[in-house]
């Protein structure tokens, strides 16, 4: 299995369901799939059923009821749910996840382990981070160590993709 993301798999199985419903090929961003705002509703959620009503002249739910039909998902999620009008919400299959992730090819041997096999940037850069430098006359409070955090935080990513960092506060 190539290594592409979740919602990717699930774009493309459901454009070729919806496409087999709509009776005609569609593009992939009318799969309408994305990841559920709701733990409750499951892991993703396709909203393809309600945009399709119109031009279909049906009712949002039988459209949905016709792509869990035609969507082939079975290795890879749960029974699909239709919820509402006609949302499908999509439960990921945890046997599929622990295929996915053991299948995920592991850093280079002899990769540094503080990189994590992640190479650094074909060109680095010398950076200035300039962040907070409190007034020592002034007392000291926690709104003075945000822009510190927030700029270190910085600091960090910049040197960890391999530019030269010069910090100054």
């Amino acid at each position: 299995m190539k290594h592409t993301s979740f919602i990717d798999i699930l774009v493309e199985r459901f454009t070729v369901a919806i496409g087999e419903v709509a009776g005609s090929p569609v593009s992939p961003t009318a799969a309408g799939v994305r990841a559920s705002q709701d733990a409750r509703f499951g892991d993703y959620q396709c909203n393809a059923a309600m945009g399709l009503a119109r031009s279909l002249k049906r009712k949002p739910r039988e459209i949905a009821e016709a792509i869990v039909a035609a969507a082939k998902v079975d290795d890879l999620a749960e029974p699909l749910e239709i919820a509402g009008p006609g949302f499908i919400n999509i439960r990921l299959r945890s046997d599929f996840l622990a295929g996915y992730l053991s299948e995920i090819p592991a850093p280079p041997s002899d990769a540094r382990d503080d990189r994590l096999g992640m190479p650094t940037v074909a060109s680095p850069q010398k950076v200035v981070v300039d962040y907070s430098s409190p007034n020592i006359a002034k007392q000291m409070h926690v709104g003075h160590l945000r822009s510190t955090i927030i700029g270190d935080v910085i600091a960090r990513v910049l040197g960890f993709e391999g530019h030269q960092v010069i910090r100054q506060n």
